[in-house]
């Protein structure tokens, strides 16, 4: 006869709050979703039930009589706990908040807080903690309340990142130890190196693996489309919109919402992203009331969007709200050893998609492409593979030298300077609203500088008077 099965018990949850009708109000939201519940007035007491027992998840208050929510997130770390910690902060402190999230916090919330939101919040913490493998005590087993779907495999997410040099294996181990936050990650890169890649295993590897992944490219979008595409609209709310649409922040609900390109975001932007994001609501256009909107926000960019603050085009409390998290992929001359298996891998989807037999990969071949400058990373690889199947006639592959830069000899060497530096300035001085301070901080200039190039180069700039400024006032 077989052992009769451990019965299942409901997830047991700690409320640490030292104001008796708060810490009431959450035991009794959490006891009517069938959870079982314990609850402390500071952190004294909190240390205590820690000591006596095991927990799904802990919710603590940032400030107590007794000290700091922080300070039982580092008691927790230090003792590899596998509880998840949510910590309530004080209505509008994003200071606080990251602090929780960069000490460990699974996740915060906002005061006065939204039950709805705490609820959620709640079962996704639980559902993160059974999904590590809680150590249980004897004859006991637990249950989250939550449907969490089928979990990701986290190896199968991981494998998809090719490569096991060092650097490889140190952005591996940096996904699976920020995947079970809700702490937002900045992903930093060049072009080509994979960064979408690695924004999916972070989701692939998180509790929120069977929830959306919405990938959204911020540089491809027209900036008079953005709040429609991020919030969404109702029917009518403007020219064209014959029905209801949703946004991206609707469309990545419980999941992850991908932010590449990030630092192509205009500023008016910028300022409506930081709102949604510190108060998880948004406003669809046309719409009178705001909703609640569970994403984690994974975002990424090839730029230097602390370069970005100084000169004025990228929000500096939008920064450190994204920057919780950073996790940086090296560049392809940093990794050369995964050569081999990059190539091998791209080598295989190359030919599954195009039905062809995979050519042998020769030690020859792979010194040839070690001594290229690859500046593309993984996408120039994987082009130059595509160009070399594609022109193959046998079984072992063969890759050309890239063609020659061939110089163009200008016939008049002061006119075609002049053309690329005004080129260059109109571009700068687009990218940061026209902004003088800023695009000069951006070349390296000062501003008197920049302002004589504009003035020979007769380039015009909206809002100054352009005309009234002659190279004489340089002289």
């Amino acid at each position: 006869m077989n052992p009769q099965a451990p019965a299942l018990l409901p997830a047991r949850i700690l409320i640490i709050d030292d104001e008796p009708d708060l810490r009431t109000l959450y035991e009794l939201t959490l006891l009517r979703q069938g959870y079982r519940v314990e609850a402390a007035g500071d952190l004294q007491q909190a240390r205590e039930h820690l000591k006596a027992q095991r927990f799904d998840a802990v919710i603590t208050d940032m400030r107590l009589p007794d000290g700091l929510g922080l300070e039982l997130l580092r008691d927790l770390a230090a003792q590899h706990r596998s509880e998840r910690c949510v910590v309530i902060t004080a209505h509008g402190s994003a200071e606080n908040a990251v602090e929780a999230l960069k000490a460990g916090a699974f996740d915060y919330l906002t005061k006065p807080v939204d039950l709805k939101q705490f609820r959620s919040v709640v079962a996704s913490a639980i559902q993160e903690t059974t999904n590590l493998g809680v150590a249980l005590p004897k004859g006991e087993a637990r249950m989250a309340m939550t449907s969490p779907g089928k979990p990701a495999d986290a190896a199968t997410m991981l494998q998809k990142l090719v490569g096991e040099s060092p650097v490889m294996r140190a952005v591996k181990s940096r996904i699976v130890k920020v995947a079970g936050s809700m702490a937002p990650v900045l992903i930093r890169g060049e072009s080509g190196t994979g960064k979408e890649l690695v924004a999916r295993a972070v989701h692939g590897c998180s509790h929120r693996a069977a929830s959306p992944f919405v990938a959204v490219n911020c540089s491809a979008i027209p900036e008079n489309l953005l709040e429609a595409e991020f919030f969404g609209a109702r029917k009518g709310a403007y020219t064209g919109a014959a029905q209801d649409r949703q946004g991206y922040f609707q469309a990545a609900k419980g999941g992850t919402l991908f932010l590449d390109e990030i630092g192509d975001l205009p500023l008016a932007m910028q300022s409506k992203l930081l709102r949604a994001i510190q108060e998880r609501t948004v406003r669809s256009l046309g719409s009178p009331q705001e909703e609640t909107v569970d994403v984690r926000i994974v975002s990424a960019t090839h730029k230097d969007l602390a370069a970005g603050v100084e000169a004025g085009t990228f929000r500096q409390d939008l920064y450190y709200r994204l920057n919780v998290i950073e996790v940086v992929v090296p560049p392809l001359r940093e990794r050369l050893d995964d050569l081999p298996a990059l190539c091998n891998a791209l080598l295989a989807r190359i030919c599954n998609e195009s039905g062809l037999d995979m050519p042998e990969l020769s030690p020859a071949v792979i010194a040839q492409l070690r001594s290229l400058p690859l500046n593309g990373n993984v996408r120039e690889l994987e082009n130059i593979l595509h160009r070399a199947v594609a022109l193959g006639e046998d079984s072992l592959l063969q890759v050309d030298a890239p063609p020659e830069e061939v110089v163009v000899v200008p016939e008049n060497l002061q006119n075609f300077l002049d053309q690329q530096e005004r080129s260059i300035l109109t571009k700068v001085l687009q990218e940061t609203g026209f902004n003088r301070t800023a695009a000069a901080t951006r070349l390296g200039l000062s501003l008197r500088q920049i302002r004589y190039r504009i003035a020979r180069l007769g380039i015009t700039t909206p809002g100054h008077d352009d005309a009234a400024e002659t190279l004489d006032d340089f002289a």
